[in-house]
């Protein structure tokens, strides 16, 4: 006799809603009450409500029913949710993997470490390009199977070199800009049009050793502390809201190339963070700062 082949059991949709609002009663009553009427199931929730501004944030992971337009659904009924309380929000399937444009220059730490990354499926990331002022990493870029484009930039043809780019940003529909150590400036009107989607990274030690040798700089002044920053890109140079930062101990014994290497995995590892967190909705920008529900 022969058995019947069991139904395969159907894994349900999982998603992540992220949303903040000025604090209001009855928030978080409305969007479990709205996840419970469409079957949802709270894998996991963060919250926080920031007294001194009197706003609220959110981002909620769940799993629903299963069907091809579960997404759309929940989206255009949860409308009516958001509305309500004025919310700025995002739905996604927890599975979406966001179209990212690295930016490098001379310095591959950072570079090597994302591509290595979104390879391994460590990062929720595609890497749809890499865009570079110099050709030292062509190599490395295509033996990853990622188009790379060389884009010279002088003074002269800046203007032409950011036109370039944000026709990349166009074509390959990216979703976030990396700086990996990109050692150019973007213009004041760069920033504004890319705002919220550009991510740099930069050694913690700025303000006080700026140029082109900081961890020498530090070295000379027996710094206690190696550290990196990495932040949304905005037109105040190195000022914009803060994502991750990392800290490491050195002392006396380092030498000043002893400390650029520790440096760079800092600046590897707090860069990687800021991506992951930026990419699974996990940032909220306000103003000067940010809240990360980690």
């Amino acid at each position: 006799m022969t058995e019947l082949p069991q139904a395969r059991a159907t894994a349900p949709a999982e998603h992540v809603l992220t949303l903040d609002c000025p604090e209001a009663p009855g928030i978080v009553l409305a969007v479990s009450r709205f996840l419970v009427d469409h079957g949802g199931d709270i894998i996991d929730n963060q919250q926080f409500g920031d007294r001194r501004d009197g706003h609220f944030y959110m981002r909620v992971h769940f799993a629903g029913s299963v069907g091809a337009d579960t997404t759309q659904t929940l989206r255009r009924e949860f409308a009516a949710v958001a509305a309500s309380f004025a919310m700025r929000w995002h739905l996604e399937p927890v599975a979406a993997r966001r179209r990212v444009l690295i930016m490098v220059s001379r310095y591959g730490h950072c570079l090597n470490d994302l591509l290595y990354r979104a390879r391994s499926g460590d990062l929720p990331i595609d890497v749809v390009g890499v865009v570079s002022n110099h050709r030292d990493h062509e190599a490395l870029v295509a033996w990853h199977g990622i188009p790379f484009f060389h884009v010279p930039v002088t003074a002269a043809t800046k203007p032409d070199a950011e036109a370039r780019l944000l026709e990349f940003v166009d074509s390959l529909d990216v979703e976030l800009v990396v700086l990996a150590r990109y050692m150019q400036v973007l213009s004041d009107d760069l920033c504004t049009r890319m705002a919220g989607r550009v991510i740099n990274i930069h050694h913690s030690f700025l303000p006080s050793f700026k140029g082109a040798k900081p961890y020498h700089q530090a070295h000379d002044r027996g710094v206690k502390l190696v550290g990196a920053t990495a932040h949304y890109v905005t037109a105040d140079l190195d000022e914009g809201p803060i994502i991750a930062q990392e800290v490491i101990d050195v002392d006396h014994s380092h030498t000043a190339d002893g400390l650029a290497a520790i440096g760079r995995d800092a600046e590897s590892a707090a860069l990687a963070r800021a991506v992951r967190w930026h990419c699974e909705g996990r940032v909220f920008v306000q103003g000067r700062r940010t809240v990360v529900l980690r």
